[in-house]
Protein backbone atom coordinates (compact mmCIF):
# COMPACT_ATOMS: atom_id res chain seq x y z
CA UNK A 1 0.00 0.00 0.00
CA UNK A 2 1.53 3.30 -1.08
CA UNK A 3 1.76 5.99 1.57
CA UNK A 4 0.54 9.40 0.36
CA UNK A 5 3.43 11.92 0.28
CA UNK A 6 1.64 14.34 2.59
CA UNK A 7 0.96 11.64 5.19
CA UNK A 8 4.54 10.42 4.97
CA UNK A 9 5.76 13.98 5.50
CA UNK A 10 3.50 14.41 8.53
CA UNK A 11 4.68 11.13 10.03
CA UNK A 12 8.31 12.10 9.59
CA UNK A 13 7.67 15.59 10.93
CA UNK A 14 5.90 14.29 14.03
CA UNK A 15 8.72 11.83 14.72
CA UNK A 16 11.31 14.57 14.31
CA UNK A 17 9.37 16.88 16.59
CA UNK A 18 9.16 14.19 19.28
CA UNK A 19 12.88 13.53 19.12
CA UNK A 20 13.63 17.22 19.20
CA UNK A 21 11.45 17.63 22.27
CA UNK A 22 13.39 14.90 24.04
CA UNK A 23 16.70 16.49 23.08
CA UNK A 24 15.62 19.95 24.19
CA UNK A 25 15.21 18.99 27.83
CA UNK A 26 11.65 17.63 27.99
CA UNK A 27 11.23 15.36 31.03
CA UNK A 28 12.36 11.76 30.59
CA UNK A 29 12.77 8.77 32.87
CA UNK A 30 11.13 8.97 36.28
CA UNK A 31 10.34 12.66 35.71
CA UNK A 32 8.32 11.94 32.58
CA UNK A 33 4.59 12.60 32.92
CA UNK A 34 2.21 11.38 30.25
CA UNK A 35 0.30 14.23 28.55
CA UNK A 36 -3.26 14.72 29.84
CA UNK A 37 -6.16 13.42 27.82
CA UNK A 38 -6.76 16.81 26.16
CA UNK A 39 -3.19 16.91 24.87
CA UNK A 40 -3.31 13.28 23.76
CA UNK A 41 -6.28 14.10 21.51
CA UNK A 42 -3.91 16.17 19.38
CA UNK A 43 -2.32 12.93 18.19
CA UNK A 44 -5.62 11.18 17.47
CA UNK A 45 -5.57 11.75 13.72
CA UNK A 46 -1.94 10.59 13.58
CA UNK A 47 -2.92 7.40 15.41
CA UNK A 48 -5.87 6.77 13.12
CA UNK A 49 -3.63 7.28 10.10
CA UNK A 50 -1.21 4.67 11.41
CA UNK A 51 -4.03 2.25 12.17
CA UNK A 52 -5.37 2.62 8.65
CA UNK A 53 -1.94 1.76 7.29
CA UNK A 54 -1.51 -1.23 9.58
CA UNK A 55 -4.95 -2.54 10.62
CA UNK A 56 -3.70 -4.92 13.30
CA UNK A 57 -7.04 -5.11 15.09
CA UNK A 58 -8.94 -6.45 12.09
CA UNK A 59 -9.34 -10.20 11.92
CA UNK A 60 -8.34 -11.57 8.56
CA UNK A 61 -11.33 -12.70 6.52
CA UNK A 62 -10.58 -16.19 5.25
CA UNK A 63 -12.36 -17.07 2.03
CA UNK A 64 -11.91 -20.73 2.87
CA UNK A 65 -11.32 -22.91 5.92
CA UNK A 66 -8.21 -24.14 4.13
CA UNK A 67 -6.62 -20.70 3.95
CA UNK A 68 -3.56 -20.20 6.21
CA UNK A 69 -3.99 -18.05 9.31
CA UNK A 70 -1.69 -16.71 12.03
CA UNK A 71 1.44 -17.08 9.88
CA UNK A 72 4.75 -16.48 11.59
CA UNK A 73 8.36 -17.48 11.00
CA UNK A 74 11.36 -18.28 13.19
CA UNK A 75 14.92 -19.43 12.69
CA UNK A 76 15.37 -23.21 12.53
CA UNK A 77 19.10 -23.78 12.44
CA UNK A 78 21.71 -22.46 10.04
CA UNK A 79 20.18 -21.10 6.82
CA UNK A 80 16.75 -22.55 7.59
CA UNK A 81 13.44 -20.99 8.59
CA UNK A 82 10.41 -22.51 10.28
CA UNK A 83 7.06 -21.38 8.87
CA UNK A 84 4.13 -21.83 11.25
CA UNK A 85 0.50 -21.44 10.21
CA UNK A 86 -2.96 -22.59 11.28
CA UNK A 87 -5.84 -23.92 9.18
CA UNK A 88 -9.40 -24.76 10.14
CA UNK A 89 -9.44 -27.53 7.53
CA UNK A 90 -7.61 -30.61 8.82
CA UNK A 91 -7.08 -31.93 5.29
CA UNK A 92 -4.67 -29.12 4.36
CA UNK A 93 -1.15 -30.52 3.91
CA UNK A 94 1.78 -29.20 5.95
CA UNK A 95 3.69 -27.84 2.97
CA UNK A 96 5.28 -24.52 2.06
CA UNK A 97 6.16 -23.53 -1.51
CA UNK A 98 8.78 -20.80 -1.85
CA UNK A 99 11.13 -18.97 -4.20
CA UNK A 100 12.91 -15.68 -4.75
CA UNK A 101 10.44 -14.30 -7.30
CA UNK A 102 6.83 -13.34 -6.62
CA UNK A 103 4.43 -16.03 -7.82
CA UNK A 104 7.23 -18.41 -8.78
CA UNK A 105 7.92 -21.22 -6.30
CA UNK A 106 10.99 -23.25 -7.14
CA UNK A 107 11.13 -25.26 -3.90
CA UNK A 108 8.68 -27.10 -1.67
CA UNK A 109 9.15 -28.36 1.87
CA UNK A 110 6.94 -30.68 3.86
CA UNK A 111 6.64 -30.43 7.63
CA UNK A 112 4.59 -31.62 10.57
CA UNK A 113 1.35 -30.64 12.26
CA UNK A 114 -0.22 -30.75 15.68
CA UNK A 115 -3.38 -29.66 17.45
CA UNK A 116 -4.63 -29.55 21.02
CA UNK A 117 -7.75 -29.32 23.12
CA UNK A 118 -8.09 -27.14 26.19
CA UNK A 119 -11.30 -27.42 28.21
CA UNK A 120 -14.07 -26.60 25.71
CA UNK A 121 -11.67 -25.28 23.07
CA UNK A 122 -10.16 -27.19 20.14
CA UNK A 123 -7.40 -25.60 18.12
CA UNK A 124 -7.12 -25.63 14.37
CA UNK A 125 -4.45 -27.66 12.63
CA UNK A 126 -1.11 -26.07 13.55
CA UNK A 127 1.52 -26.58 10.86
CA UNK A 128 5.30 -26.30 11.31
CA UNK A 129 7.36 -26.47 8.12
CA UNK A 130 11.13 -25.96 7.95
CA UNK A 131 12.35 -24.56 4.64
CA UNK A 132 15.87 -24.13 3.31
CA UNK A 133 18.76 -23.92 2.86
CA UNK A 134 18.18 -20.22 2.23
CA UNK A 135 20.44 -17.45 1.07
CA UNK A 136 21.33 -14.71 3.54
CA UNK A 137 19.82 -11.23 3.31
CA UNK A 138 17.39 -12.34 0.61
CA UNK A 139 13.66 -11.81 0.05
CA UNK A 140 11.65 -15.00 -0.35
CA UNK A 141 8.04 -15.35 -1.47
CA UNK A 142 6.00 -18.22 -0.08
CA UNK A 143 2.57 -19.74 0.26
CA UNK A 144 1.31 -22.13 2.90
CA UNK A 145 -0.70 -25.33 2.48
CA UNK A 146 -0.39 -25.50 -1.29
CA UNK A 147 -2.62 -22.54 -2.06
CA UNK A 148 -3.92 -19.26 -0.69
CA UNK A 149 -2.31 -15.82 -0.39
CA UNK A 150 1.36 -15.15 -1.00
CA UNK A 151 3.58 -14.00 1.86
CA UNK A 152 7.14 -12.78 1.83
CA UNK A 153 10.02 -12.56 4.28
CA UNK A 154 13.62 -11.44 4.27
CA UNK A 155 16.35 -13.62 5.72
CA UNK A 156 18.81 -12.02 8.16
CA UNK A 157 22.29 -11.02 7.00
CA UNK A 158 25.28 -13.28 7.55
CA UNK A 159 27.45 -10.45 8.86
CA UNK A 160 27.17 -7.10 10.59
CA UNK A 161 25.37 -4.76 10.75
CA UNK A 162 22.41 -6.58 12.30
CA UNK A 163 19.26 -4.82 13.54
CA UNK A 164 17.08 -6.40 16.22
CA UNK A 165 13.71 -5.14 17.45
CA UNK A 166 13.09 -6.03 21.10
CA UNK A 167 9.75 -6.00 22.91
CA UNK A 168 8.32 -7.78 25.95
CA UNK A 169 4.91 -8.40 27.53
CA UNK A 170 3.10 -7.56 24.33
CA UNK A 171 -0.54 -8.46 24.85
CA UNK A 172 -3.44 -7.26 22.69
CA UNK A 173 -4.38 -3.68 23.57
CA UNK A 174 -4.40 -0.34 21.80
CA UNK A 175 -0.92 0.20 23.23
CA UNK A 176 0.12 -3.10 21.62
CA UNK A 177 -1.14 -1.71 18.34
CA UNK A 178 0.92 1.43 18.86
CA UNK A 179 4.03 -0.59 19.68
CA UNK A 180 3.62 -2.81 16.61
CA UNK A 181 3.12 0.23 14.41
CA UNK A 182 6.33 1.77 15.72
CA UNK A 183 8.25 -1.47 15.16
CA UNK A 184 6.85 -1.60 11.62
CA UNK A 185 8.44 1.78 10.99
CA UNK A 186 11.92 0.73 12.12
CA UNK A 187 14.14 -1.34 9.85
CA UNK A 188 14.91 -4.62 11.59
CA UNK A 189 16.14 -8.08 10.64
CA UNK A 190 14.53 -9.98 13.51
CA UNK A 191 12.34 -9.49 16.58
CA UNK A 192 13.19 -10.78 20.06
CA UNK A 193 10.45 -11.22 22.66
CA UNK A 194 11.39 -12.24 26.24
CA UNK A 195 8.04 -13.69 27.26
CA UNK A 196 4.34 -12.90 27.77
CA UNK A 197 2.99 -12.97 24.25
CA UNK A 198 -0.80 -13.15 23.94
CA UNK A 199 -2.04 -12.76 27.54
CA UNK A 200 -4.59 -15.44 26.67
CA UNK A 201 -4.59 -16.67 30.28
CA UNK A 202 -6.67 -19.81 29.67
CA UNK A 203 -8.98 -18.13 27.10
CA UNK A 204 -7.66 -19.99 24.08
CA UNK A 205 -9.38 -17.93 21.40
CA UNK A 206 -7.03 -15.11 22.42
CA UNK A 207 -4.13 -17.15 21.11
CA UNK A 208 -5.88 -17.09 17.73
CA UNK A 209 -6.50 -13.35 17.82
CA UNK A 210 -2.88 -12.75 18.87
CA UNK A 211 -1.64 -14.80 15.92
CA UNK A 212 -3.77 -12.69 13.62
CA UNK A 213 -2.63 -9.48 15.30
CA UNK A 214 1.08 -10.09 14.82
CA UNK A 215 0.94 -11.84 11.43
CA UNK A 216 1.69 -8.69 9.37
CA UNK A 217 5.07 -8.43 11.13
CA UNK A 218 5.75 -12.01 12.22
CA UNK A 219 5.28 -13.40 8.70
CA UNK A 220 7.94 -11.06 7.27
CA UNK A 221 10.76 -11.27 9.82
CA UNK A 222 11.69 -14.09 12.21
CA UNK A 223 10.26 -13.77 15.72
CA UNK A 224 12.36 -15.46 18.39
CA UNK A 225 10.47 -15.76 21.67
CA UNK A 226 10.71 -17.34 25.09
CA UNK A 227 7.99 -18.03 27.62
CA UNK A 228 6.67 -15.81 30.38
CA UNK A 229 4.35 -16.48 33.30
CA UNK A 230 1.28 -15.78 31.17
CA UNK A 231 2.18 -18.72 28.93
CA UNK A 232 1.87 -21.22 31.81
CA UNK A 233 -1.90 -21.86 31.68
CA UNK A 234 -1.47 -24.83 34.00
CA UNK A 235 -4.48 -26.43 35.66
CA UNK A 236 -3.33 -28.64 38.57
CA UNK A 237 -4.11 -32.33 38.12
CA UNK A 238 -5.69 -31.60 34.72
CA UNK A 239 -3.47 -29.62 32.35
CA UNK A 240 0.31 -29.35 32.30
CA UNK A 241 1.79 -25.95 31.63
CA UNK A 242 2.72 -24.30 28.34
CA UNK A 243 0.57 -26.59 26.17
CA UNK A 244 -0.72 -23.78 23.95
CA UNK A 245 2.61 -21.96 23.78
CA UNK A 246 4.56 -25.08 22.82
CA UNK A 247 2.03 -26.07 20.17
CA UNK A 248 1.90 -22.65 18.51
CA UNK A 249 5.38 -21.17 18.98
CA UNK A 250 7.89 -23.88 18.24
CA UNK A 251 11.43 -22.56 18.56
CA UNK A 252 14.74 -24.20 17.47
CA UNK A 253 15.32 -26.10 20.70
CA UNK A 254 16.12 -29.39 18.97
CA UNK A 255 18.51 -27.63 16.61
CA UNK A 256 20.37 -26.24 19.66
CA UNK A 257 20.45 -29.62 21.46
CA UNK A 258 17.91 -28.60 24.10
CA UNK A 259 15.29 -31.04 25.31
CA UNK A 260 12.66 -28.36 25.89
CA UNK A 261 11.00 -25.64 23.83
CA UNK A 262 11.25 -23.44 26.94
CA UNK A 263 14.98 -22.81 26.47
CA UNK A 264 17.23 -22.86 23.41
CA UNK A 265 19.85 -20.87 21.53
CA UNK A 266 20.49 -19.69 17.99
CA UNK A 267 23.09 -17.79 16.01
CA UNK A 268 22.58 -14.98 13.55
CA UNK A 269 25.34 -12.99 11.85
CA UNK A 270 27.94 -12.60 14.63
CA UNK A 271 25.55 -13.05 17.55
CA UNK A 272 24.99 -16.07 19.78
CA UNK A 273 21.62 -15.62 21.48
CA UNK A 274 20.39 -17.73 24.40
CA UNK A 275 16.71 -17.84 25.36
CA UNK A 276 16.28 -19.07 28.93
CA UNK A 277 13.17 -20.29 30.74
CA UNK A 278 12.26 -18.50 33.96
CA UNK A 279 9.40 -20.95 34.62
CA UNK A 280 11.09 -24.31 34.28
CA UNK A 281 13.74 -25.80 36.57
CA UNK A 282 17.02 -23.87 36.55
CA UNK A 283 18.95 -25.01 39.64
CA UNK A 284 22.33 -26.71 39.35
CA UNK A 285 20.75 -30.16 39.11
CA UNK A 286 18.31 -29.18 36.33
CA UNK A 287 18.40 -30.06 32.66
CA UNK A 288 18.29 -26.38 31.77
CA UNK A 289 21.40 -25.63 33.86
CA UNK A 290 23.32 -28.52 32.28
CA UNK A 291 22.22 -27.44 28.80
CA UNK A 292 23.19 -23.80 29.43
CA UNK A 293 26.61 -24.81 30.69
CA UNK A 294 27.24 -26.95 27.60
CA UNK A 295 25.89 -24.31 25.23
CA UNK A 296 28.09 -21.56 26.69
CA UNK A 297 31.15 -23.82 26.51
CA UNK A 298 30.66 -24.17 22.74
CA UNK A 299 30.49 -20.43 22.04
CA UNK A 300 33.31 -19.20 19.80
CA UNK A 301 33.72 -15.45 20.40
CA UNK A 302 35.82 -15.10 17.26
CA UNK A 303 32.89 -16.32 15.19
CA UNK A 304 30.15 -14.78 17.34
CA UNK A 305 31.72 -11.85 19.23
CA UNK A 306 28.34 -10.87 20.70
CA UNK A 307 26.69 -13.02 23.36
CA UNK A 308 23.22 -12.03 24.56
CA UNK A 309 20.67 -13.73 26.82
CA UNK A 310 16.91 -13.26 27.07
CA UNK A 311 14.65 -14.43 29.89
CA UNK A 312 11.40 -13.27 31.43
CA UNK A 313 11.82 -12.44 35.13
CA UNK A 314 14.54 -9.76 35.51
CA UNK A 315 17.54 -10.26 37.76
CA UNK A 316 18.21 -6.55 38.30
CA UNK A 317 15.02 -4.64 38.97
CA UNK A 318 14.55 -1.46 41.01
CA UNK A 319 10.79 -1.35 40.41
CA UNK A 320 8.53 -2.42 43.27
CA UNK A 321 6.74 -4.78 40.87
CA UNK A 322 7.92 -8.41 40.93
CA UNK A 323 10.70 -7.69 43.39
CA UNK A 324 12.98 -10.66 43.97
CA UNK A 325 11.21 -13.02 41.58
CA UNK A 326 14.38 -13.57 39.55
CA UNK A 327 16.73 -13.89 42.52
CA UNK A 328 16.90 -17.68 42.75
CA UNK A 329 17.52 -18.07 39.02
CA UNK A 330 20.18 -15.38 39.19
CA UNK A 331 21.90 -17.12 42.10
CA UNK A 332 22.11 -20.33 40.07
CA UNK A 333 22.95 -19.03 36.62
CA UNK A 334 24.62 -15.62 36.90
CA UNK A 335 28.07 -17.18 37.60
CA UNK A 336 27.77 -19.12 34.33
CA UNK A 337 26.89 -15.99 32.34
CA UNK A 338 29.69 -14.04 33.99
CA UNK A 339 32.25 -16.76 33.28
CA UNK A 340 31.17 -16.79 29.62
CA UNK A 341 31.33 -12.94 29.45
CA UNK A 342 27.74 -12.40 28.33
CA UNK A 343 27.30 -8.90 26.93
CA UNK A 344 23.60 -8.28 27.58
CA UNK A 345 20.71 -9.82 29.52
CA UNK A 346 17.26 -8.69 28.37
CA UNK A 347 14.15 -9.41 30.45
CA UNK A 348 10.45 -8.56 30.58
CA UNK A 349 7.83 -9.21 33.30
CA UNK A 350 8.02 -5.76 34.95
CA UNK A 351 5.75 -3.44 32.98
CA UNK A 352 8.24 -0.61 32.66
CA UNK A 353 11.65 0.07 31.15
CA UNK A 354 14.98 0.00 32.95
CA UNK A 355 18.61 -0.16 31.86
CA UNK A 356 21.47 -1.09 34.16
CA UNK A 357 25.20 -0.64 33.88
CA UNK A 358 27.43 -3.71 33.59
CA UNK A 359 26.81 -5.50 36.85
CA UNK A 360 27.57 -8.75 38.68
CA UNK A 361 26.53 -10.02 42.12
CA UNK A 362 24.65 -6.80 42.78
CA UNK A 363 27.55 -4.45 42.15
CA UNK A 364 29.06 -2.55 39.27
CA UNK A 365 31.50 -4.71 37.32
CA UNK A 366 33.09 -3.82 33.97
CA UNK A 367 33.10 -7.50 33.02
CA UNK A 368 29.45 -8.08 33.91
CA UNK A 369 26.45 -7.94 31.59
CA UNK A 370 24.33 -4.92 30.71
CA UNK A 371 20.85 -5.72 32.04
CA UNK A 372 17.72 -4.34 30.38
CA UNK A 373 14.09 -4.77 31.43
CA UNK A 374 11.61 -4.12 28.65
CA UNK A 375 8.25 -5.54 29.75
CA UNK A 376 6.44 -2.51 28.35
CA UNK A 377 5.04 -3.73 25.03
CA UNK A 378 1.40 -2.86 25.74
CA UNK A 379 -0.07 -5.50 28.05
CA UNK A 380 -3.57 -5.17 29.52
CA UNK A 381 -2.37 -5.03 33.13
CA UNK A 382 -0.98 -1.52 32.76
CA UNK A 383 2.31 0.05 33.78
CA UNK A 384 4.37 -0.43 36.94
CA UNK A 385 4.91 3.16 38.10
CA UNK A 386 6.52 2.70 41.52
CA UNK A 387 10.30 2.54 41.77
CA UNK A 388 12.43 1.89 44.82
CA UNK A 389 14.49 4.77 46.19
CA UNK A 390 17.25 5.57 46.47
CA UNK A 391 18.00 4.32 42.98
CA UNK A 392 20.66 1.56 42.98
CA UNK A 393 24.10 2.54 41.69
CA UNK A 394 23.73 0.13 38.78
CA UNK A 395 20.44 1.61 37.51
CA UNK A 396 21.11 4.13 34.74
CA UNK A 397 17.66 4.83 33.31
CA UNK A 398 14.14 3.83 34.34
CA UNK A 399 10.71 4.91 33.17
CA UNK A 400 7.19 3.47 33.30
CA UNK A 401 5.99 3.94 29.72
CA UNK A 402 4.99 1.64 26.91
CA UNK A 403 7.55 1.21 24.14
CA UNK A 404 10.10 -1.04 22.45
CA UNK A 405 13.84 -1.32 22.02
CA UNK A 406 16.14 -1.49 19.03
CA UNK A 407 19.58 -3.07 19.09
CA UNK A 408 21.75 -2.33 16.08
CA UNK A 409 24.94 -4.34 16.23
CA UNK A 410 27.26 -2.35 14.01
CA UNK A 411 30.36 -4.54 14.09
CA UNK A 412 32.25 -7.01 16.27
CA UNK A 413 32.93 -4.42 18.96
CA UNK A 414 30.12 -1.85 19.01
CA UNK A 415 26.33 -1.90 19.24
CA UNK A 416 23.81 0.93 19.50
CA UNK A 417 20.84 0.43 21.86
CA UNK A 418 17.84 2.76 21.78
CA UNK A 419 14.54 2.64 23.65
CA UNK A 420 11.48 4.17 21.98
CA UNK A 421 8.64 5.38 24.17
CA UNK A 422 5.22 5.15 22.54
CA UNK A 423 4.48 8.59 24.00
CA UNK A 424 0.82 8.53 23.07
CA UNK A 425 1.44 7.18 19.58
CA UNK A 426 4.62 9.20 18.98
CA UNK A 427 7.96 7.34 18.57
CA UNK A 428 10.64 8.88 20.77
CA UNK A 429 14.22 7.73 21.31
CA UNK A 430 14.17 8.29 25.02
CA UNK A 431 17.19 6.20 25.99
CA UNK A 432 20.24 5.94 23.77
CA UNK A 433 23.58 4.25 24.51
CA UNK A 434 26.53 2.64 22.75
CA UNK A 435 27.64 -0.74 24.11
CA UNK A 436 31.04 -2.34 23.63
CA UNK A 437 31.34 -6.12 23.35
CA UNK A 438 33.32 -7.90 26.06
CA UNK A 439 34.92 -9.98 23.31
CA UNK A 440 37.17 -7.03 22.53
CA UNK A 441 37.96 -6.21 26.16
CA UNK A 442 40.49 -7.61 28.59
CA UNK A 443 37.76 -9.45 30.50
CA UNK A 444 38.02 -12.64 28.47
CA UNK A 445 41.78 -12.88 28.87
CA UNK A 446 41.67 -11.94 32.55
CA UNK A 447 38.88 -14.40 33.27
CA UNK A 448 40.06 -17.30 31.11
CA UNK A 449 40.94 -19.46 34.13
CA UNK A 450 37.52 -18.93 35.74
CA UNK A 451 35.89 -19.60 32.38
CA UNK A 452 37.55 -23.01 32.09
CA UNK A 453 36.90 -23.84 35.74
CA UNK A 454 33.16 -23.09 35.73
CA UNK A 455 32.15 -24.07 32.21
CA UNK A 456 34.46 -26.93 31.35
CA UNK A 457 34.32 -28.94 34.57
CA UNK A 458 31.52 -31.51 35.05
Amino acid sequence: MAVPPLLLFLLLLSSFSSCAAAASGAPVGEDYVRPPAAARRCGLHHRKALLSLFPWSKKKDSSSASDPQQVHISLAGEKHMRVTFVTDDNSVPSVVDYGTEAGTYTSTSQGESTSYSYLMYSSGKIHHVVIGPLNDNTVYYYRCGGHGPEFQFKTPPSQFPLSLAVVGDLGQTSWTTSTLNHIKQCAHDMLLLPGDLSYADYMQHLWDSFGTLVEPLASTRPWMVTEGNHEKERIPFFKSGFQSYNARWKMPYEESESTSNLYYSFEVAGVHAIMLGSYTDYDESSDQYAWLKADLAKVDRKRTPWLIVLLHAPWYNSNWAHQGEGDSMMAAMEPLLYAAHVDMVIAGHVHAYERAERVYKGGLDPCGAVHITIGDGGNREGLAHRYRNPKPAWSVFREASFGHGELKIVNATHAHWTWHRNDDEEPVRTDDVWITSLAGSGCIQDGSHEYRKILMCP
